[in-house]
Formats: C-alpha cells, sequence, structure tokens
C-alpha cells in the first residue's frame, strides 16, 4: 500500500488518502466477499482496513444520509474516553493513511496537535475525522436501507436486500446485492425506561433521550425546572452544561439516577487492561453465567463518570457559593423512577424511590432528559432470514465465536460476522473504541485466511485466569545491538 503523496502538483496539501483506481463496470449477480450493514465507527475501521486489500471485493450500507456519531452529544468542549490512538486503524496498522494523525495531517493541523498535546480528543472532533474517512473511501454507501438478508443455498451465497433512499428518506429503488460474506454492525440505540416510554412518545411532553440534547438544548435552557435522570458520563456533561449556562442561584436543576453513587470511571492502568485483546480472549472461554455474573458486575470499567467531569461538576458548583448560598440544583444518587405523568400540559411528575431509605416522594419538573444510555439493537428484522440457521445461547441470544462470527448451521458456508453485538460473549470491551482496529484485523484474516495484518500475542500485563486460552509468549529477548562506532 503506497501512501498518498504529500502535495498536489501545484504545490497544495494532499486532502486524503490517493482513492484506488476506479473498477472496472461490475456483474450485480456477481457475489461480493464481504457486505457490511451499518457505518458506524466499527464497520467504517473495518472498511478502512479492507481498502488496501486488493483480494477483498466489500461494500457497505447505512440507511442515513451521512455519517454521524452520538451527533446529539458533541457538546462543546467534550472528549472521547479513549485515546486518540484508538482511532479506526492506528492500532492494527500505525501506518494506514486512514489514521486520526493523517486526518490531522491533510488538514495542516498535526503541529497545533503537537503542541496542544491532548491524548483524548473532542467528540466534535472525533466525529469530524470519521466523516472525512467517509468522504474518501470508495465502497461506502450512505442512504441504502438493508431491509433482509437470507442464506441461499443453491449458490451459497448470501442474499442481501436492499432500499435505496433519496434525501428525505423516501424510497426510491430496490436492489439485491449477493456476498459470500457479511457483516452485521448496525450499532445501539437510545434506552428508554419503561415508565417514561409514553412520555417520550407522546407530542408536546417535554422528556427526551440524551441522544437528542443537543436538539432541544435552547429550549432546555430556557425551561424552568429541568430534571437528568442517569448519573453516568451522559448525564454527567448534560448536567454541567445546563449548570454552567444557567444563571446563578436559579440553576433548578436535579440531577438523579440509580446508581448508588455518583462513581468516577475506573480508569487505572491496569483496570483498562480489560480492554485489551488479552481479557477478550480470556472472557469469551468462560463459562456462559460466569460471563454473565461478570459483566453485570464491571459497570464501572465503562459506565462510571470521568474523573475530569466530576471535578468540573464540583468546582462549578463551588464557585456558585463564593458570594453566599448555594446553588438551586440537587444530586441525588440511588434513585430510581417507579412510573411518571403529565401535570396539566406542561409539566412532568416522576414519582420517585429511595433504595437504601427505602423511601418514595413526588418530584415535579419542566423538562425532563433521560441520560439512561444504549441497548444493542436487535438484529431480528434484518438478520430474520437466518434465524432457522442461528445457534443460540440458554438466553436465546446469537452464539458467537472468538472470531466474532455468528454460529449457524453448518449448511450455511459464508460467514456473518457481528460487531459491537456481543458484549455477552466477548465482554464490556466489544462497545469500546480501543479494540474496533483490532477486532477488524481479526475479521479480515480470517476473511482472508492469511495474515493480512499482524497482530500482537501478548496485550496485557494481566495475566487472567490459571490457565490461559492461548500460550503466553516467552518475553522477548533484547537483540544483540551493532555498535555504531568501531572502536579499536
Amino acid at each position: 500500500m503506497n501512501p498518498a503523496p504529500s502535495h498536489r502538483p501545484n504545490g497544495q496539501p494532499n486532502p486524503a488518502p490517493a482513492a484506488p483506481p476506479q473498477q472496472p463496470h461490475r456483474d450485480p449477480d456477481a457475489p461480493r466477499d464481504l457486505v457490511g450493514i451499518g457505518i458506524g465507527p466499527f464497520n467504517l475501521s473495518l472498511a478502512a482496513l479492507a481498502q488496501p486489500l486488493d483480494e477483498l471485493d466489500t461494500v457497505f450500507y447505512d440507511q442515513r444520509p451521512a455519517f454521524g456519531w452520538h451527533s446529539g452529544l458533541l457538546i462543546e468542549g467534550a472528549t472521547i474516553q479513549v485515546p486518540f490512538l484508538a482511532d479506526l486503524v492506528t492500532l492494527a496498522d500505525p501506518t494506514s493513511p486512514w489514521s486520526f494523525l493523517n486526518y490531522l495531517r491533510s488538514r495542516e493541523r498535526l503541529f497545533p496537535f503537537y503542541v496542544a498535546e491532548r491524548f483524548h480528543i473532542q467528540r466534535a472532533e472525533y466525529d469530524a475525522y470519521c466523516r472525512w474517512v467517509c468522504d474518501n473511501l470508495p465502497g461506502l454507501h450512505f442512504g441504502h436501507q438493508v431491509d433482509a438478508v437470507r442464506w441461499n443455498p443453491e449458490r451459497d451465497v448470501f442474499e442481501v436486500d436492499f432500499t435505496q433512499l433519496d434525501s428525505d428518506g423516501e424510497a426510491e429503488a430496490l436492489g439485491r446485492t449477493y456476498a459470500r460474506n457479511v457483516v452485521l454492525g448496525i450499532g445501539t440505540e437510545p434506552y428508554v425506561p419503561d415508565p417514561l416510554t409514553p412520555l417520550v412518545q407522546a407530542p408536546g411532553v417535554p422528556v427526551l433521550h440524551a441522544a437528542d440534547y443537543l436538539d432541544h438544548r435552547a429550549a432546555l435552557l430556557a425551561a424552568g425546572h429541568v430534571t437528568i435522570v442517569g448519573i453516568g458520563q451522559s448525564g454527567a456533561e448534560i448536567f454541567l452544561d445546563l449548570l454552567r449556562n444557567r444563571r446563578a442561584g436559579h440553576e433548578q436543576l436535579h440531577w438523579l439516577g440509580r446508581t448508588e453513587a455518583f462513581a468516577p470511571m475506573e480508569y487505572s492502568k491496569l483496570g483498562l487492561e480489560h480492554f485489551t485483546p488479552d481479557h477478550t480472549r480470556y472472557f469469551h472461554a468462560l463459562p456462559e453465567p460466569t460471563r454473565d455474573r461478570l459483566v453485570a458486575g464491571q459497570w464501572q470499567l465503562h459506565k462510571g463518570i470521568d474523573t475530569a467531569t466530576v471535578a468540573a461538576i464540583h468546582d462549578e458548583l463551588y464557585r456558585r457559593t463564593l458570594h453566599g448560598g448555594w446553588p438551586d440544583a440537587v444530586l441525588t444518587p440511588g434513585v430510581h423512577v417507579r412510573t411518571a405523568g403529565r401535570v396539566a400540559t406542561t409539566k412532568v411528575e416522576l414519582h420517585l424511590e429511595h433504595g437504601p431509605q427505602n423511601s418514595r416522594s413526588r418530584l415535579t419538573t419542566d423538562a425532563v432528559v433521560l441520560a439512561t444510555g444504549y441497548r444493542e439493537r436487535p438484529p431480528g428484522r434484518v438478520l430474520a432470514g437466518l434465524d432457522p440457521y442461528l445457534r443460540r445461547d440458554s438466553r436465546e441470544r446469537p452464539r458467537i465465536d472468538e472470531d466474532h462470527r455468528l454460529v449457524l448451521d453448518p449448511s450455511v458456508t459464508g460467514t456473518a460476522y457481528v460487531q459491537n453485538a456481543e458484549t455477552h460473549t466477548h465482554g464490556v470491551g466489544a462497545p469500546d473504541l480501543g479494540l474496533a482496529a483490532w477486532r477488524s484485523a481479526i475479521i479480515l484474516n480470517s476473511l482472508t485466511g492469511r495474515e493480512a495484518y499482524a497482530l500482537p500475542r501478548r496485550t496485557a500485563f494481566t495475566t487472567f485466569g490459571l490457565t490461559q486460552p492461548r500460550q503466553v509468549p516467552p518475553p522477548r529477548e533484547a537483540p544483540e545491538l551493532t555498535p555504531l562506532v568501531d572502536r579499536r
């Protein structure tokens, strides 16, 4: 793979990696090597790492008109919670032209980034980087809604039916692609607790999920009393943003959640080793009941609050006490919403229960923001045609092997991979951006049947368990160095 030239003939910097030469017209009935469903960061990583592999014919579809990464939460100053090295490609191929550093170089921002010394970049910048990749990487088709995936045993291929959408999201044309392999990367969807679902769906009621925060930010700042439900990172960022932009002494904010404390995210160096391939392999080899128990107990590894955000909230609250009095803000952990309803036409009443005190109360508020997280999007609609072939675990979840492949009936000779739908089999690292490139490389090595990307055998100092699913390599011996000067 040759990197793009550093400058155009006119001396201006190249805006992006050079695209490969356009392929000749292909037979539409000829099967692709891989069809990707969904273009979020994970499938975008796979597409970027697949691009230089000449033996693979790939295409990726997404029903959205363009790439967008949590656009409702791109709050000014909010950062992603992994280092910038967790981009789409670097941890599998640091020389890839689709790296974040090459994005900065193409924008003539590499030296300002170097001087800024920022290991964690802003969310908006990560979103802009992914958009840059989408604008320049071939084989990505937005405005294409995948409707069904079926196995055709006569041709030994998957049939992928899609609807091409116009700029308004209306159906424009129907199409079908054939594939030897498919990869599902449809991401997650906002989770709304059952007691609040009717209010979110009701028109005119000021109850919304955090995913839509920026679209309603102006209305929330103008509202009287605002309640944030959920005390993870999103809830903390929204509370801080509202707090900073409401008048001192008249904040009228209430922040509550089920967790027993405003707990910081586990971010110690050895704690972070739970997001390495070593832990993923260890976790996958465990029995199903053990995996389920571990996932439930590891919430603080990925659902806590960044310590810098906790500090910023406390600093802002403290600043508002400097001239006497306390801010009109209530922060209460250990609370869950039992039921909720409308009061008149403009207010919401939340019926709350505090677990440790075994007490109940009511809270009337003008608006509610649900920072209640995300859930894996059910693949049932898209993969309904494969349901007869799927092998499931004791809780009716798809079984997924170590290489991120759905376990299918042996009669299916093609492979269906999944991305960010395997927390139950691969652990808390499944939705983590830091494992995106490594997982993409695993999939591509499996597809090509060769080591297209060399992957490390060991990635953590922690030894997870007494027996290992794979042999831990011995420490490397320091190579014998050749003197630069001949000393005689």
